[in-house]
Order: structure tokens, then sequence, then C-alpha cells
């Protein structure tokens, strides 16, 4: 009742009655800014419809977040982890790191083997997300994005969807998540019509609302 925008706050009783939300993950979502994250990446009609249905997913957009917050890892900021650390972590809290995911996702495998021309190469988190039918990469990059990772995802995308996906399932979607990103790397490595792999920034500490704002205004 503490929160004063009427659309932020239908939000929250929308998605914690949808997902059966107990009070503390209502809490963790809130002090994440989850609304706040996905109104600004919307127009002001998606934002009215945020307030009204809550969050909707109908194309693969819909499931990104950018940045996530993993703060539940109690990893230190800027502290020297490696990437299977960090992989070792989000498995160990699983389920807050599905909370974080978002709707209708279902773990599959972690070091995802996948081998042609004798050669093998393993994706390091596979979901598969209910509500659009398709499975969900997720390659784990500490530091910067380089043009090389978006390669790879771009090969584990095509694999799943030549090799693994059914013929009623939707296209994969790859998820790089990162500590730092350009944009510019992203944008001109990936075609312009991509709806299928996605670049994300994610924080191991929690943000003020207004350094949130910040991060994703700089994107």
């Amino acid at each position: 009742m503490r929160i004063a925008d009427l659309n932020e706050r239908n939000f929250y009783e929308i998605e914690a009655i949808k997902n059966n939300w107990s009070l503390r993950e209502l809490q963790r979502q809130y002090d994440t800014a989850l609304y706040t994250r996905l109104a600004l990446s919307k127009n002001k009609k998606e934002v009215i419809s945020l307030g009204q249905k809550g969050q909707i997913i109908e194309k693969n957009k819909d499931l990104i977040k950018d940045p996530y917050i993993l703060e539940f890892l109690g990893l230190p900021d800027k502290n020297f982890y490696s990437e299977s650390d960090l992989e070792q972590k989000l498995i160990d809290k699983l389920e807050h790191f599905l909370l974080e995911l978002g709707n209708g996702f279902t773990f599959v495998a972690r070091q995802k083997r996948i081998t042609f021309d004798e050669r093998h190469f393993k994706v390091d988190l596979v979901f598969y997300n209910r509500i659009l039918k398709c499975f969900v990469l997720i390659d784990l990059k500490i530091g910067e994005l380089k043009h090389q990772d978006i390669g790879q995802m771009q090969m584990y995308v095509n694999y799943f969807d030549r090799e693994v996906k059914l013929d009623d399932e939707n296209k994969t979607i790859g998820i790089i998540l990162c500590q730092d990103k350009s944009e510019s790397v992203v944008r001109y490595t990936l075609p312009e019509n991509n709806e299928q792999i996605f670049a994300s920034k994610y924080l191991t500490v929690l943000p003020s609302e207004k350094d949130l704002i910040q991060i994703i205004e700089n994107q």
C-alpha cells in the first residue's frame, strides 16, 4: 500500500497473485525494481498495460530483462570469481534464479554437451519456457562481452533449432549474461531482425532504484 504510483501497485498485486508470491518474494521483486526494469524498456501504452494486466509474454523479447539482479548469490561486486563459480552459485540458488528469470521457466540441464565433427561444446545452462514453448539457452561471461561470445551463442541456438527442438516448438532463445557489454558490439554483430539472441548485464549487488534507472538509461 506504500507504493504511490497506481500502475506500479496494480502490477505487483497482479504478479503476486498470478505467481503465488510469498510476502518475502514480493518484497524481493519490489526491492529489485522489477516494474521499473520492465517499464523503462516499454512505450507509454505498454507501461499502462503493465498496470492493467501485469507482465504479458507474447514474444521473445518479453522474456528478457536488462539488467538481471543476482544479489541472492552473495557474490561480492567487482571481486574475482570464475564463470564456473557463478554457474555453481546459480544452480545452488536455482529457485531464486527461476524467480528472477520470470514466468514459465523450467530447468533442463547445466553444461549441456553438443557434439559435431568430433568436437564437443557445452552450453552453460538450458531452460525451457512453457509459455513461449521454446528452449532458452544461457551462457555466462565474466567481464566484457566480445563478438566471439555472440557468435558462439548463435551456434548453440542454431544447433538446438536444427537438432533438438520439435516441429511444434518455437525457435530457441539465447541469453548471454555478462558483467559489461558494448551496445555497438551487440548491434553490429547481430542481424537487424534478430529475435533470438540477447545480451544482458547482471548485477551481483542490489542497486538503488535511482542507480538502476541510470544503468538502464546509459545502455
